[in-house]
């Protein structure tokens, strides 16, 4: 869960300062609107997406295969020591939401009190509420709210009006919806608060650009708007009310030529392919198959010194039983090399900290099954072998769903599982005479 925070919040912050700086003093509101949903969506998305590319390394050696079926780590579950700080942290988390939840509903009761207890007229396909209570013209949904003494004699400015419909005919309460819910989900990251003030203050720019057009009168619409303003404000309402008057003023006289307007929303996208790029793709080491092995015994003879031979003819009866120093020259050649011992690979920084994601690995530490976060334990200078298996979905479980299986070895761990073993074998050798 960490590393999605770490990775949407990097996404957010990167395309959201981008935004500040590129695009917000530009004319392009419709584009930037939709520039500034796309980024909080691919924010929320992008630490799903992992692109594997495969480097080839020459110079990595591998561990032949043999190994995968001979040291096959034992499945203990370990125990697990019980994490207070994350416990607290996680009823913290839940309180605050929760809060947040009530407060969200309580905004929406509130509106759907207004709708249903005062007088309503419908207008140019929205529905104006006649309040008692002296305030500013204000929208949500489809609704604008309005005093009703002003709204009968005519005491609003039409421009005001036409500002509130263009809220309504683009949809803009849907827009600060969607922010307010991820916002509950997600209240520990600011973030979102800043998309959210700068999607109010992009729709206020529409709403002003649509008034423009329509009245043609600038400093008439710009003095109307330095009379509304006032404190008082609904959190889920498009409002008259805003601390960013200047900076709509403004937007309100500037040019903006056709070629900076294209050069700047054709930026977007080296800037999304970079972004992608630095947060999805996963260098994998992909080494090539080295034509020579290395073992820790080079007397083979000393290897397989107490191993008995059997050696059959086709049909199974047995020829004969020697010991293996026994054999002749020719005998020797039929019996397979030692098993080698894998020579030691160092770990990435990257790979380590992938191996931390808990739904994409399962993990053993030499030889024993345990938790992710047990690695926040280790560095990965810790470990001088690993074994990163892919398991196919018909062979996962539900104990091990993960579509990866590493073995990570530390010193003490490799030498057990590996240079003990190769020492010297035991037992009986079968030959079958073809």
């Amino acid at each position: 869960m960490s590393n999605y925070i770490v990775e949407s919040t990097i996404s957010l912050a990167i395309l959201f300062f981008f935004y500040k700086f590129f695009l917000e003093s530009e004319k392009t509101y419709q584009f930037n609107r939709f520039y500034l949903l796309a980024s909080l969506l691919i924010s929320l998305i992008i630490p799903f997406i992992s692109i594997e590319i495969f480097n080839e390394i020459q110079n990595i050696p591998t561990a032949p295969e043999i190994l995968n079926e001979r040291y096959i780590p034992n499945s203990i579950t370990p125990k697990k020591d019980i994490n207070y700080g994350a416990k607290i942290a996680l009823t913290l988390y839940f309180i605050v939401a929760i809060i947040l939840v009530i407060r969200f509903i309580n905004n929406l009761w509130t509106f759907r009190k207004k709708i249903k207890q005062n007088p309503h007229i419908r207008l140019h396909n929205a529905t104006i509420i006649l309040l008692d209570e002296n305030a500013m013209p204000y929208t949500f949904l489809n609704f604008v709210f309005v005093n009703k003494q002003n709204y009968k004699n005519k005491r609003i400015q039409p421009e005001l009006l036409e500002h509130e419909f263009t809220h309504i005919h683009q949809k803009h309460s849907y827009d600060i919806l969607f922010i307010e819910i991820i916002k509950i989900i997600f209240w520990f990251n600011p973030m979102f608060s800043l998309y959210k003030k700068a999607l109010q203050l992009n729709h206020e720019f529409i709403a002003d650009e649509n008034v423009i057009k329509k009245h043609k009168n600038v400093s008439l619409y710009q003095h109307l708007l330095l009379n509304t303003i006032e404190t008082k404000k609904y959190y889920l309402a498009s409002n008259l009310n805003y601390l960013m008057t200047k900076k709509r003023f403004i937007m309100m006289t500037k040019k903006t030529s056709r070629l900076s307007a294209i050069l700047k929303r054709a930026t977007t996208l080296p800037v999304l392919t970079l972004l992608i790029y630095f947060l999805c793709v996963d260098l994998v080491a992909q080494e090539k198959e080295k034509t020579e092995t290395s073992f820790p015994h080079e007397d083979v003879n000393k290897y397989y010194e107490d191993v008995q031979v059997i050696t059959q003819d086709r049909t199974g009866n047995v020829i004969s039983t020697k010991k293996y120093n026994e054999l002749s020259e020719d005998e020797k050649k039929m019996i397979p090399p030692p098993p080698p011992v894998p020579l030691k690979i160092k770990m990435t920084q990257a790979q380590f900290e992938d191996f931390k994601k808990q739904a994409k690995y399962a993990i053993w530490i030499d030889g024993t099954n345990v938790d992710n976060s047990e690695l926040n334990k280790f560095k990965p200078s810790d470990f001088v072998f690993f074994q990163n298996s892919h398991v196919y979905k018909n062979a996962r479980s539900k104990k091990f769903p993960q579509e990866n299986q590493v073995n990570l070895y530390t010193e003490t761990g490799y030498k057990e599982a590996f240079e003990k073993r190769n020492k010297k074998a035991g037992g009986t050798i079968v030959i079958r005479n073809k």
